[in-house]
């Protein structure tokens, strides 16, 4: 698992990208109350707009990311259930990291529901410090950064 390269996804993959999408997010419905956002984009148009990127025959974990002047923005990291605890998550950050400094970006930033208590766990682990608190909605965030060397 951990040679398997991270690649722009493919108007191919689309459907894997949903399956996955929906497989990491869904054991969160009930204990959020809501249905993540991540499981109601639009990832036919996140694939044309080359923000996913995907790893894995068949495709096992993705990033959806999005580049602004100061930062990326990493959007989701989903890997599929059945591939968790292989390293997927960890390789894909790395690669969010490397994708950051190859535009040029100073450092990448994400957010996560509150209630997805494992993130804490692992955002930190990879260098990621909580920034902030934010209620949006039903949705309450901890938004987090990364700054590049």
């Amino acid at each position: 698992m951990t040679s398997e390269q991270i690649r722009p996804a493919t108007a191919a993959d689309v459907p894997a990208v949903k399956a996955v999408t929906d497989a990491a997010f869904t054991p969160y419905i009930e204990r959020i109350g809501v249905v993540p956002v991540p499981m109601e984009a639009d990832h036919a148009a996140n694939v044309a707009a080359g923000k996913v990127y995907v790893t894995g025959r068949p495709v096992t974990g993705l990033v959806v990311v999005q580049a602004y002047p100061d930062h990326l923005y990493l959007d989701t990291v989903a890997v599929h259930p059945d591939a968790q605890g292989q390293g997927v998550g960890g390789r894909l950050l790395r690669f969010v990291e490397t994708h950051a400094r190859a535009l040029g970006l100073p450092e990448v930033r994400l957010f996560t529901n509150a209630l997805m208590w494992e993130n804490q766990k692992i955002y930190p682990r990879y260098g990621y410090e909580l920034v902030e608190r934010r209620v949006s909605g039903p949705y309450d965030r901890l938004h987090y950064r990364k700054r590049l060397g």
